[in-house]
Order: structure tokens, then C-alpha cells, then sequence
């Protein structure tokens, strides 16, 4: 579809003009370097195979991506987890004391966070009471200098996703960035909003390694995007900022879809179970719908329950400050047998 978005009019004017850091393998990547002696970089010369920088491009694990993703490898950055991915945004796009963001709490805290860190005014537009956007209220809170707006879908702590319609409104009518941060899109019947990067310009999607995929310990965070913006975020994100280890353990994870299908297969099964046993338990007095790897259950007193839980061994979170959450207990999908500890803990207390 046409649009009018000018990728030029969100981002800063110092971004815009500044030369992006060009490391020793960045400028040395057009030949076959088999039997090349590096002597650029200044490394330690003695294979371990860490001694040498990792591929600042990540060329192989984007190549990965891209045919499972059906994109371009230049509409994806990747970085040290989601949180550098969105910070870099913040950095690229909203010029600090002046510009804006806008955010639909309950929803996950990084990105406040990384607003306060970047000195952007967050505006927070509460969901409904059903845990939708809002679309009035967010386009009255919407001024000139309202560079992006985040959704996240499937939502955190919630679980539920935002509707169609809601974020189309939003992708064609908002002249900023639509962020829709998708970490749990792997645990929903929805599609991912990736199929429409290239109706969209303004459209970002966030997703991550950590939760499907089972690899919260290597921080590795993507975003998709058009090709402008991705060039905007490789001008200032850090040159090696994936390391080597990484990237390698990514790409063995990926190569083996088969055991992330069985494994994503058995958490959703094992969510419909905890859903079941959680009808008869006394003191839930509301089960919210899900679509991620987690349970938004409010109870009776939720700082007891959580006290309880802990004194059974077993750890939740505690929701009930977050808006619109009180006395809400947020339960993430385990294994089988910790799954069975939870719902005997529950039944026990």
C-alpha cells in the first residue's frame, strides 16, 4: 500500500548525519577468506575458537532467520536480548527532554525503563478493562513529537493479544513507529505481524530467543523492520554487540525445529492443564485468557498467596502493583512434574 511515512522525519538529526563506527571485519568482507591471514584486528593470533571478533553483521544466524522468517536479511537486527534491540530504538528516533513514546500499561517495564534512561516523556495510556488498546485515547495523547507507540502481543503479564483491527488503526493512521513486541507469539494461534513488514514502513517487531526457543541465557534479541529502518539501527548499534558464542548456539538451536516444535507443542499443553486444575482451586477468583507461555490468575489476597507459594518452594510473580492487575498472580508454564508441584502447592494452600 502507499504511504506517506518518511522514515527521514522520526529519526535524529545527529543519527542522520553521523558516521557509523566501521570495524576491522567490516571492512574486510568480500572475499573468501579460507586461507586469509588476519593480521587487522589485533587479536590474539592463537585459535581457541573464541580469539577471533565475531561476525559484526551476524551474517549466518540472519540467513538462518530470514528463509525461516520469509524476509530480507537487511530488514533484521540483532541484539544483546530485546532490551538493546528496543534501547537502540529509543536511541535512533527520540531525541532526548523533547520526543515522546507511548505505552499501554499493564505491559512489560523495559520500556519505560529505557525511556527514563533515555530522558523521553512516556505516556501511558492504561488497556480496557479486557486488556485492550485503547485507540481514542491514544491518538489524543499522539502529538508531533510521539515517535513510537508499543504494543505488546501477546501481552505481559496479561497473555492475551491485541486485536486485528486495532493495531491496523494504529499502523495506518500513527505517523511514528508501531512497535509490537511479539516474545510470545510462538505460544499463539495468531500470526506474527512479520507477514506485513512490507505493507507497513512504520511497522517494527520485536521477537526473541529466550522464551520458545530456550535461550534466555544467550541474550539474544531480534527486530524486524524495513530495510531503512534497520540501516538507522546498524548505524549505532555496537560492533561486535552478538558475541561469538551466541551466534553459534543460535544457529545449532534453530537448525533443530523439529525438538522447538515439541518443546513450544508441550508447554501449550501443559498450560491447558494448569488451566483446568486452576477451576477448582478456592481462592482464584479469576482466570484471564492466554496466549504466551504464562497464567494471569487474580486471587483473594495476592501478597498471602505468593508468601504461601514461596514457603512450598515454589517461586511466581506477584502482579498486583502493576494497573489494572490488583491482586493478580502471574504463573509461567513449567515442566510436567513442577507443573504437578504448583497445582498440589495451590490445592495445599
Amino acid at each position: 500500500m502507499k504511504s506517506n511515512f518518511d522514515i527521514n522525519n522520526l529519526v535524529r538529526s545527529n543519527v542522520k548525519i553521523m558516521k557509523p563506527y566501521s570495524s576491522a571485519r567490516d571492512e574486510f568482507k568480500d572475499f573468501d577468506t579460507a586461507n586469509m591471514i588476519f593480521l587487522d584486528a589485533n587479536e590474539n593470533p592463537f585459535e581457541n575458537g573464541v580469539n577471533r571478533y565475531p561476525d559484526p553483521q551476524q551474517i549466518s544466524l540472519k540467513s538462518v532467520l530470514a528463509k525461516q522468517k520469509n524476509v530480507k536479511t537487511n530488514q533484521i537486527l540483532l541484539g544483546n536480548g530485546s532490551d538493546e534491540v528496543l534501547d537502540l530504538l529509543f536511541r535512533a528516533f527520540c531525541e532526548p527532554k523533547i520526543d515522546n513514546v507511548i505505552t499501554l500499561p499493564p505491559t512489560y517495564g523495559m520500556y519505560g525503563v529505557l525511556a527514563n534512561i533515555n530522558a523521553v516523556e512516556n505516556k501511558e495510556i492504561l488497556l480496557s478493562d479486557d486488556f485492550q488498546p485503547q485507540i481514542e485515547k491514544i491518538m489524543s495523547a499522539v502529538n508531533e513529537n510521539t515517535k513510537m507507540i508499543f504494543l505488546c502481543s501477546p501481552n505481559n503479564p496479561t497473555g492475551n493479544s491485541f486485536l486485528d483491527e486495532s493495531v491496523v488503526y494504529l499502523l495506518q493512521n500513527f505517523k511514528g513507529l508501531v512497535v509490537i513486541d511479539e516474545a510470545y507469539i510462538d505460544f499463539s494461534k495468531k500470526e506474527s505481524w512479520i507477514n506485513e513488514l512490507d505493507k507497513y514502513p512504520n511497522l517494527v517487531i520485536t521477537q526473541t530467543l529466550s522464551k520458545a526457543y530456550g535461550l534466555a541465557g544467550i541474550r539474544l534479541g531480534i527486530c524486524y523492520g524495513s530495510s531503512e529502518v534497520i540501516s538507522i539501527l546498524n548505524k549505532i548499534k555496537p560492533p561486535y554487540n552478538v558475541n561469538e558464542l551466541s551466534q553459534k548456539r543460535a544457529l545449532e538451536r534453530l537448525a533443530n525445529s523439529r525438538k522447538i516444535d515439541t518443546e513450544i507443542n508441550s508447554i501449550i499443553e501443559q498450560r491447558d492443564q494448569i488451566l483446568k486444575a486452576l477451576l477448582d482451586i478456592k481462592f482464584v477468583s479469576k482466570i484471564y485468557p492466554t496466549e504466551a507461555n504464562f497464567i494471569l490468575v487474580k486471587v483473594d489476597d495476592a501478597n498471602k498467596r505468593y508468601d504461601d507459594l514461596i514457603a512450598l518452594g515454589i517461586v511466581i510473580r506477584n502482579r498486583t502493583t502493576q494497573a489494572l492487575c490488583e491482586n493478580t498472580l502471574r504463573l509461567t508454564v513449567g515442566t510436567e512434574e513442577e507443573n504437578k508441584k504448583l497445582i498440589a502447592a495451590l490445592k495445599e494452600i
